[in-house]
């Protein structure tokens, strides 16, 4: 391609051979002429005939072998010095050989010019030979070639370098060019892709606002309500327990003869309400530390002595079980800075899980130092735990058997209680298992708490100072924010109205609830509109097939489509105008006539004229009948047959209305389809539904019922609000 490119480059720098062809004809007229007033006109006209013909010859070779024509423009001159040296006998005209060698490197190239050289110094040696020429003016003529042809090196061979230089960068210049242009192709398209991901984005971004809040008012809401229920449920446990616990220990205050049965029944109650206030404490103790509230009281305590008050706290317990509970602690551990209490706590839920879950062997606990933090493992020879269940173990209420009547009880919260104060004193939990062979679970703890501020670059950071955000210039296109709506409308009345009137919003249309589902999946949007026949139908397959994102609002509502109004006046169609060629040939395929003969009812000359040429010139052969109101019309369907009929509705004398009606009721002309022409819309009509419906996947709260009830009474109710009527009453006062 570059070779080719390089070539036609190289014979549009050559000079042009044709205004060489016009001075050879110009200089052989001239020389004609002088021949003949010298009287050698019988050996001047052959030259002047061969050198005129060779000159139109080559004219034409022009245009139809150019690479002809150069050659024969660089032969003429050395034919002309030949033949007026031989067949002329002039003098001193050999030396015009030197002329095709500039010819050559100025029409073809260099080469050429050496390889014309070469050609003109052997036929100059064959004719010294024959005698045709002196040796003199050969020698002469062989330097005069031979030095113009090195000229011609010197002077063109710089040239030619010079341009096939230039051409080639010129060639990668023009593919740089290229490239740049597709770059600049795809670097639109990216940053309008990255325009549309900035407005997802953004959707997103306030979608997810709005979620956070949702979950932080949730979270407010549970914690407030664990800490107010764990109050409300101490005080009547603390009743029960104190009296059960004094029945106990003192039966004969209630008299003599309390039974014996009622006395364990009762310490049934204390066992249970102890544990019921137990679980309390967790829940309680749960929801301090999701909202960051719980306090530690640390200092500094021996490791040894948290292990061996949680050994002894849980010994009766492995006592009864016939466990063993072995106990290895590595001597002169440093003191930990920690909670006391909590540390024990995570212990003593270590230490009873692996004694309830025991059937034989024993547990045995280690602590030993780590570096800079002290490790425990608690490990047991129990059943172990699946892999399958390992992801579940640290969350709350969660456990391996989780049936109610499971066997070995326990709320599923010690372990998540216990990785969270682990992780509250900056160190963390983890366990191992060997199915069938017992779990060992692990906790590390700092010996020393990190200082707040460590020796790097974060001294020099103040954390009361405000942010504040360096402004930039964005390079990315911003988008606008539009509000977004995917909308169902199988009608398309409710489709214009919303293109109309809301400009600035994003309608998405689909086809279906499963499309509308996916589309929303994909992109969050402000609600999903439906417009169907009946909204109570209509809301009952929106609830049951569509499944809405959490949050998204979907609006049900019944709004009459070019259709039902078609239906309600018994047309098969209709149409609002103006109206194209394409919806009108669409509209008659639409209702398949049998024939190709239409009439046309309208009262409007210029209409009916331009029906008339739209169904001629499409080229479908319609044969067009035309009436300006219904009398017409019915008069013309009674004595022709008419396969499909475009009525107007507005018409003096008869209307559109009234040719329906008519229509409709006579048998005979019942089956022909029709269309309605017309400028009304009955999409524009003051009253559009009777009905609107509203549903929200994942329900509605007390304060969204309320506001919606407050919105829709606003906008609806033909009462304005008080403050309304205030500010109306306002100017009369």
């Amino acid at each position: 391609m570059i070779h080719t490119q390089s070539s036609r480059f190289d014979v549009d720098i050559r000079m042009s051979p044709q205004p060489l062809f016009a001075l050879y004809f110009g200089l052989t007229m001239i020389s004609a002429v002088v021949m003949e007033m010298l009287r050698w006109q019988a050996r001047a006209v052959p030259f002047a005939v061969l050198i005129w013909g060779l000159s139109i010859a080559g004219w034409l070779l022009c245009n139809w072998r150019p690479a002809v024509g150069r050659w024969l423009a660089i032969a003429i001159p050395a034919v002309a010095a030949l033949a007026a040296h031989s067949g002329l006998g002039l003098a001193n005209v050999l030396p015009f050989l030197a002329l095709p060698v500039v010819l050559a490197a100025a029409l073809v190239g260099i080469r050429a010019s050496v390889g014309v050289t070469f050609v003109q110094s052997l036929v100059l040696l064959q004719w010294w030979r024959l005698g045709r020429a002196d040796a003199g003016d050969v020698v002469v003529t062989l330097a005069l070639c031979w030095a113009t042809c090195g000229a011609m090196i010197y002077v063109y061979r710089p040239v030619y370098d010079l341009v096939e230089w230039s051409w080639q960068h010129f060639l990668q210049a023009q593919q740089l060019l290229d490239e740049a242009r597709d770059r600049s192709a795809e670097l639109k398209q990216t940053l309008a892709d990255l325009a549309d991901a900035n407005l997802q984005l953004t959707r997103l971004n306030r979608l997810t606002q709005g979620l956070r809040q949702a979950a932080e008012d949730a979270r407010h809401a549970k914690e407030q309500f664990v800490a107010n229920l764990s109050h409300e449920l101490r005080t009547p446990l603390n009743m029960i327990i104190g009296f059960s616990e004094m029945i106990l220990q003192a039966p004969q205050a209630y008299g003599p003869g309390v039974p014996h049965a009622l006395l364990a029944d009762l310490e049934v109650v204390l066992r249970n309400s102890q544990h019921l206030s137990a679980l309390i404490e967790d829940v309680l103790d749960l929801s301090q530390i999701e909202a960051g509230q719980m306090s530690l009281t640390k200092e500094r305590v021996s490791m040894g002595e948290i292990v061996e008050a949680a050994a002894t706290a849980v010994r009766p317990l492995y006592e009864s079980r016939g466990l063993c509970l072995e106990l290895a602690v590595e001597p002169d551990l440093p003191p930990v800075f920690c909670d006391r209490t909590r540390i024990r706590e995570v212990l003593l839920n270590l230490l009873s899980n692996a004694g309830r879950f025991t059937e034989q062997g024993g547990v045995h606990v280690c602590a030993w130092r780590e570096r800079a933090d002290i490790e425990v493992t608690v490990a047991d020879t129990g059943p172990g735990i699946p892999a399958e269940d390992a992801g579940r173990l640290f969350r709350p209420f969660q456990q391996l058997d989780g049936s109610i009547r499971r066997r070995h009880g326990g709320s599923g919260l010690g372990l998540a209680i216990s990785k969270s104060f682990v992780e509250l004193h900056g160190g963390r939990m983890w366990f191992e298992s060997d199915l069938g062979r017992g779990t060992t679970f692990h906790f590390r703890l700092p010996i020393d708490p990190p200082l707040p501020l460590a020796s790097s670059a974060t001294r020099w950071i103040n954390p009361y100072l405000p942010y504040e955000e360096r402004p930039q210039r964005p390079v990315a296109p911003v988008a606008e924010l539009r509000p977004r709506y995917v909308l169902l409308d199988a009608g398309g009345s409710l489709t214009r109205l919303l293109a109309r009137h809301l400009d600035n919003a994003e309608i998405v249309s689909v086809a279906n609830l499963e499309e509308a589902s996916q589309e929303l999946a994909r992109v969050p949007a402000q609600a999903l509109v439906v417009n169907g026949s009946s909204v109570s139908e209509t809301l009952q397959q929106v609830l049951a097939e569509a499944s809405l994102p959490y949050g998204t609002p979907a609006i049900i509502c019944s709004m009459p489509g070019l259709s039902t109004a078609a239906e309600a006046l018994g047309a098969d169609g209709y149409l609002i105008k103006p109206i194209s060629p394409a919806a009108l040939l669409g509209a008659l395929e639409g209702i398949q006539p049998r024939g190709k003969t239409v009439l046309v009812v309208d009262d409007e000359p210029d209409a009916l004229q331009l029906f008339r040429r739209t169904l001629r010139a499409s080229g479908q052969g319609y044969r067009v009948l035309s009436a300006g109101d219904g009398r017409q019309a019915l008069a013309i369907l009674r004595q022709q047959r008419v396969d499909a009929l475009l009525v107007d509705l507005a018409m003096p004398e008869m209307d559109g209305f009234q040719l329906l009606a008519v229509k409709n009721q006579d048998p005979a002309l019942r089956g022909i389809p029709s269309v309605i022409i017309s400028a009304r819309d009955p999409t524009g009509q003051p009253i559009l539904a009777n009905a609107l419906a509203v549903t929200r996947a994942g329900g509605l709260s007390t304060a969204q019922l309320l506001d919606a009830i407050a919105a829709l009474t606003r906008i609806l109710s033909p009462i304005p609000p008080p403050a309304d009527r205030a500010l109306q009453a306002a100017p009369a006062g």
